[in-house]
């Protein structure tokens, strides 16, 4: 086909037009990169998050990585997955709930006690052991187990980790005392004694039953003083009617703390002889956690709480404390001077073990 040399024209512009015309078009609408995938929704809401932290795992997040950006452009980081609450095991201890803080769940923390302890919980193999802590700026972490349970106290720079660390350390020994108490609390000598006819306490091994009245026969002064029947067991207070509550606890107190300085006048000489020791005084003490004592130059004190129990009882404790002029200390020859003397004071030991003073009569 031959063409006009105006028509040949009019293609050679048109020819020469058409690659311009394409490179406007790309500098106006540059090329849009095709979008990565996005991460499923499914893995950031996955139903495992809520569940308790005893898992029998740590599950693991699927996530869906983004396809690589076009023309040679490095490919975007992959968002790290949410993390996964640990598993909680009783040979590792539990989270310190105290110095982490989750953004979306904040801690819940035990209030502050009185004293300015806080109650813990800690789980040891297959037992929850409850126990109160408190921060001191003491060198050491110091327990002490008594009728209220398991308290320490440790020093505030100390973290929650080292602290139950060491409860894990000693948890056989927790867990003897904490049982050793409550079988003193289950086997108390008697409930607290409320103070009217027919009250009951016990003197000298046996039950004496308390009457607020004038003995039978009495008159005048012998009227107004305590009398003890030991054939029928009864103490006579000789109170007036209407008397305080007070007054006839005060009594019945008085009475013991006489009778058990008359006890020990008399068992200390026996048992100081069979010795070949002397002391040189004795009184009675109201300690809270001890039976007795013995000083080096001689002087003893004894619990009058001791007034409770069957005189053996009483006569091991006098036995020990005078074995002490001979031993300042526990030791197997301390223990053999003892039996020397008293050679049944293991089984009154027992019995004082399992009945100390804080557990005995509230008077």
């Amino acid at each position: 086909m031959s063409l006009s040399s105006g028509s040949l024209r009019s293609f050679l512009s048109l020819v020469l037009f058409f690659p311009s015309f394409l490179r406007r078009v790309r500098q106006a609408e540059p090329m849009q990169k095709t979008p990565p995938r996005q991460r499923p929704a499914a893995a950031l809401d996955n139903p495992q998050l809520d569940l308790p932290l005893n898992l029998p795992s740590e599950p693991r997040l699927s996530s869906a990585a983004p396809s690589p950006a076009m023309s040679g452009s490095p490919a975007a980081p992959a968002a790290p997955p949410p993390a996964m609450p640990a598993t909680l095991r009783g040979d590792v201890a539990p989270t310190d709930t105290t110095e982490t803080a989750s953004p979306s769940a904040p801690p819940l923390r035990a209030p502050l006690a009185p004293d300015g302890s806080r109650n813990r919980q800690l789980l040891l193999g297959s037992q929850m052991l409850d126990y109160r802590l408190k921060r001191s700026s003491r060198r050491t972490i110091g327990f002490t187990i008594d009728g209220t349970g398991l308290a320490i106290t440790a020093p505030r720079w100390v973290t929650i980790g080292a602290i139950e660390s060491a409860i894990a350390e000693k948890e056989k020994w927790i867990f003897k005392k904490l049982t050793e108490w409550q079988t003193r609390v289950e086997q108390r000598a008697v409930p607290r004694i409320e103070w009217k006819d027919g009250a009951q306490l016990p003197y000298l091994g046996q039950t004496v039953t308390v009457m607020m009245s004038a003995a039978p026969g009495t008159a005048g002064k012998s009227a107004t003083r305590p009398a003890f029947d030991i054939e029928t067991g009864v103490l006579w207070l000789g109170l007036p009617e209407l008397a305080d509550v007070q007054l006839a606890r005060e009594r019945v107190q008085r009475w013991l703390h006489v009778q058990a300085l008359q006890v020990f006048g008399e068992r200390l000489p026996v048992y100081a002889a069979k010795l070949g020791v002397e002391f040189r005084a004795y009184a009675l003490s109201s300690a809270a956690t001890r039976w007795g004592s013995c000083s080096s130059d001689g002087k003893i004190r004894l619990n009058w709480r001791l007034i409770h129990f069957p005189v053996h009882v009483i006569d091991y404790v006098v036995a020990h404390e005078l074995a002490h002029l001979r031993e300042m200390n526990h030791s197997a020859r301390f223990w053999a001077t003892v039996e020397s003397i008293f050679p049944d004071f293991r089984e009154a030991r027992h019995t004082l073990k399992h009945h100390p003073p804080e557990l005995l009569p509230l008077l």
